[in-house]
């Protein structure tokens, strides 16, 4: 989680920095900075939704190890795209994409879990990745 609230504030940084033209260092308006906001914790929810879930059984294990690894790729990936907030460059599309192929592989890992014993975990996660995923794509829209 920590990783998470790194990259918030990386963000919050980069909206209130003046050191290069708006255009340039696609800062976004206010709707814009405040769906990034809101992924960023709809991702710190997921991850700790994702936690929750009973692993004592070793495929469920596997599927939330794999959902984990999908929220790292997409951390990985939103640390890649506020670096570039952050200097000024131009974020980079694979990047992007990354971010995109993250929460589906998540949300593949979760739907891949069928041990009753752990539904209402899993649906509490997969509600947070919807929420991320409609919080992602309002990023899309709003921060072009």
């Amino acid at each position: 989680m920590a990783p998470i609230l790194s990259l918030f504030f990386a963000l919050f940084i980069a909206s209130v920095s003046v050191a290069a033209p708006v255009e340039q260092r696609q800062i976004g308006d206010l709707a814009c900075n405040i769906d990034r906001v809101k992924i960023l914790t709809d991702l710190v929810s997921t991850g700790s939704a994702v936690g929750q879930i009973d692993t004592s059984d070793p495929a469920t294990a596997t599927a939330v190890a794999a959902a984990q690894s999908g929220l790292k790729a997409v951390g990985d990936s939103v640390a890649e795209i506020a670096l570039a907030l952050v200097t000024g460059a131009a974020a980079p599309a694979d990047a992007r994409t990354a971010v995109s192929q993250g929460l589906n592989d998540t949300r593949s890992a979760l739907e891949s879990i069928t041990n009753p014993a752990v539904s209402a975990s899993v649906a509490a996660a997969q509600s947070k990745l919807q929420t991320a995923i409609d919080d992602g794509n309002a990023v899309l829209a709003d921060c072009n």
